[in-house]
Parts: structure tokens; sequence; C-alpha cells
């Protein structure tokens, strides 16, 4: 009788992940996020969503070009360097399921914090009916969060080849139905070619810049309610409340889709195929 061959840790590891993908990809085919503020289509300024394009895209040019640094200094990057390389060490000394699971533990535990501090920041702004000023702290909070998640799995942000594949994750991550379907199968498909050409990114086909604009389409397509609420006195609360709700989104799809392109390399390097 042929006996199945035992699954490594991290084939395993890429068992529970595509239960987890499946899983968030079933939210996004829900339907938009909020079906109650879409209803207020008809009170919607015109201008306000290329004001909220014009925003988002000033606030992730201000940030690539001088805030990284800044943003670094809300935590340690060289630990969390050192703690992928313990968390290597130990999984090449023990090789077993825990081990493997080391690197997705660190990165959910980066995501808890900041979703913490986003809470605070759009509540606190949303007090002060500020909608367009705290776009540049939200997208300092969301890139603050995916660099974290990055590092936990060992890849550093800093290069534009890198940078342009987060600006892709964040766009997937805000759409819906059918649209998050295609964008989705889109990225796991650049994913796993990264991963099996030895997870180097190679030249895009789309300049930092162009795809700085359709991320920017993406957010403020999605969070075009929430900004309007925001922006008022009264009910400015309600729309702050939100930010945590969209950091959480991304931060998410982040570790799912930083952990699958950490796992195929991994697999890659076994000769398994995925």
């Amino acid at each position: 009788m042929q006996t199945s061959k035992k699954k490594s840790p991290w084939e395993k590891e890429w068992d529970d992940l595509a239960k987890r993908e499946a899983k968030f990809a079933a939210k996004r085919q829900d339907g938009p996020t909020f079906v109650l503020i879409q209803k207020l289509d008809r009170f919607i300024p015109d201008k306000l969503s290329g004001t909220l394009n014009a925003a988002f895209f000033k606030g992730f040019q201000i940030i690539f070009e001088k805030g990284t640094g800044v943003i670094e200094k809300t935590y340690d990057k060289n630990k969390k360097e050192a703690d992928f390389k313990v968390n290597t060490l130990a999984h090449e000394l023990m090789g077993n399921r825990k081990s493997a699971r080391s690197f997705t533990k660190q990165a959910k535990s980066a995501k808890a914090t900041n979703l913490l501090i986003s809470s605070v920041e759009g509540v606190g702004l949303g007090l002060v009916g500020a909608g367009i000023p705290d776009i540049p702290l939200f997208i300092a909070m969301v890139l603050k969060s995916v660099y974290e998640i990055a590092l936990s799995y060992g890849y550093n942000y800093e290069c534009d080849e890198e940078k342009i594949f987060i600006l892709k994750l964040i766009e997937a991550a805000m759409c819906d139905e059918e649209e998050f379907i295609r964008k989705n199968q889109e990225f796991n498909d650049i994913i796993d070619y990264i991963a099996w050409h030895g997870d180097v990114i190679g030249e895009w086909t789309v300049a930092k810049e162009d795809q700085m604009k359709i991320t920017s389409e993406a957010l403020s397509k999605e969070m075009i309610y929430t900004k309007f609420l925001q922006g008022q006195m009264i009910v400015g609360v309600a729309g702050g409340i939100f930010d945590p709700v969209y950091v959480n989104r991304i931060s998410d799809y982040a570790v799912l889709k930083y952990r699958r392109r950490f796992l195929g390399s991994k697999l890659a390097a076994e000769g398994i195929t995925i």
C-alpha cells in the first residue's frame, strides 16, 4: 500500500493560508462595505472625488519622499529585522509547524498594535471635523502597518519596486465584489511569479507615480462617504471611526499577501509546486 508523503511545515502553512485567503475573499464579495453610508450619494459634492484623489496622491508623495524616516521612528526597525533572523534560525533548528508559524505571529502582532493607534487618530480628528487633513495621517498609519508586516517576513520596503508592490496591495484590498476577484487573482499571479523567480521583484510595467494615482483613486472611491462624514463637525466621529476599519482591512490583506510571497519562496526552494 502506497503511503502519501508527509507534508512539510511550509506546505501545512500554505494550506492554512489558502483557507484564510478564501475567507477574506468571501467578505470582499459581499458588496460595498457600508451600504447605509452609500445612501449619502445625493449629499456628496461633485468635486469631492477629485479633491480626495489629489489628497491621497499628495499623501503618498510626501510620505514616500520624506516621511519614511518619521514612520520608522514609531517602531524599532533593527529589532524587527533581528526578530526575523531569530525566527529564521529557530526554524532552521526546530523545523516544525510552530517555528514556521512564528513569522505570521509576529506580523499579526504588529497589525494589532497599529489598529489601536489608528482608532485614536481617526476618532480624534473626526471630533474636530477633519476629513481631508486626516488623509496624510491615515496613509502614514496604513504604511506603518504594512511596513512592519513586511519586515516580519524579511522584506525591506525602501526601493521603488517594493513600494509599487505595496501600492498594488493597497489598491486590491480596497476593492469590492467582482473587481476584487479580478484584482486579487492578478496580484496572486504576480506574487507567485516573484516567489518562483528568486523572490526578487523585477521591473514593473507601471511607474511608481502612475501606480500612486491608481491606488489613490481606489482609496477615494471606497472612502468618499466616510471622509465626507468625517469632515462634518457634528457627525465627524461617525466618519472617523471607519479609519481603523480600513487600516484593519489593508493590514489583514498585507499579512495574507506577504505570507503568500514568503511561503511561496520557501516552497519554491524545496521544489514544491504551488
